[in-house]
């Protein structure tokens, strides 16, 4: 028997701890420099000067990070077969440099597909907090899962 989880093991409501991840300086600047190059993601001078009130990770950066421990703390462990994109995305509040991020994931709603009966389909709700328990994101994402019938 397989490890990993098939979409036969995911039901609503179901929630996972995805981990937690520190958020450096470096990692922003550098993230930002290359795919997000805003002032308020390159320079503290340019944060304190936009509404983040300081330098602050690019929304695209957070998403990433979270997606790092979405992958890492449960579709590498599982039947995952991908996704046809996220239904719903929000930056909640800014990112700063020394945030720790907690992430989890929830079951909204699972249903099998008729024109593949091979793969299911898992409806998530991915949150991440930072270490003062406030929100920073929110996405939904449909993800496909093999079905256990099926093997790997």
């Amino acid at each position: 028997m397989s490890d990993l989880n098939y979409f036969e093991d995911f039901t609503q409501g179901q929630t996972f701890d995805l981990g937690a991840l520190a958020v450096s300086r470096e990692d922003i600047v550098e993230f930002a420099a290359e795919f997000d190059p805003q002032p308020f993601h390159l320079t503290e001078e340019g944060g304190k000067a936009s509404l983040l009130g300081g330098l602050a990770a690019s929304g695209w950066h957070t998403g990433s990070l979270v997606m790092n421990l979405l992958a890492t703390g449960l579709l590498n462990r599982s039947a995952c077969r991908g996704s046809p994109g996220i239904d719903r995305l929000l930056w909640k509040r800014p990112v700063f440099p020394g945030d720790t991020l907690t992430a989890t994931a929830e079951v909204l709603e699972t249903r099998g597909l008729n024109s593949k009966p091979d793969l299911g389909l898992v409806t998530l709700r991915v949150t991440a907090d930072n270490q003062s328990g406030v929100n920073v994101l929110l996405w939904e994402s449909p993800i496909l899962f093999g079905r256990r019938e099926h093997g790997q």
